[in-house]
């Protein structure tokens, strides 16, 4: 298993060299490295499937509200946690590759819109959770375009990058689920949801304006 100022440099490379000094990313992928370096001969796969497992199920307790709503929050974030997991099983130990990265950009996105499947069933309106979940999808979408175009980086890192998705939803639920003997639930999940869509419009521009500047290059 690498060292963790190596498998945050070699983290970096594989995500076109983002700058990983900020305390938000380097405190995610330490927490992911520390819980990985017991587990080194799992296959990353594995992970990956867990994750999406875990995020799916939180469609449940969401669904039945009230105090079921903290083990909702839960959920995400153990499912954000176990997507870290993958890959720094994959980077740490030497067994990162192309397929990997795809699959589990593609699990992120499946894992994104059961967040959104959740916030909707806890009491958000569908409107909201769809441009929730939209949002989440978007920042990664145009940074696969980008990188089709030639960008080679990743863009700037905005103020709605997963570990931000992963913890507004797990947040939102678990408030809603502390706050549900008083009824105010519903509005905590559609407030949440709220910010969540604003900081991701926020994040879109934050992006675009980075990348527009790299595809002018």
């Amino acid at each position: 298993m690498l060292s963790r100022d190596e498998y945050l440099a070699a983290w970096s490379r594989w995500h076109g060299d983002t700058d990983t000094a900020r305390p938000l990313v380097r405190g995610w992928l330490t927490a992911a490295w520390t819980l990985a370096r017991p587990l080194a001969g799992l296959p990353p796969v594995v992970a990956t499937a867990f994750g999406l497992l875990v995020a799916a199920a939180a469609l449940v307790p969401a669904a039945a509200g009230g105090a079921w709503l903290i083990a909702a929050g839960v959920l995400v974030g153990l499912s954000g946690l176990l997507d870290s997991l993958d890959g720094a099983l994959a980077i740490g130990t030497g067994r990162a590759s192309r397929r990997g990265f795809v699959l589990d950009s593609v699990v992120d996105r499946l894992s994104e819109a059961a967040y959104a499947g959740a916030l909707w069933v806890a009491g958000a309106p569908g409107w909201l959770a769809v441009l929730f979940g939209a949002l989440c999808w978007l920042p990664d979408y145009l940074r696969a375009r980008a990188g089709q175009a030639g960008v080679g980086e990743t863009g700037a890192l905005s103020v709605w990058e997963r570990p931000t998705r992963v913890a507004m939803t797990g947040m939102t639920l678990g408030g809603a689920g502390v706050l549900a003997g008083t009824g105010a639930d519903e509005l905590v999940v559609t407030a949440g949801a709220g910010v969540g869509a604003l900081l991701g419009a926020v994040g879109v521009v934050q992006l675009g304006i980075s990348l527009r500047r790299m595809l002018a290059e």
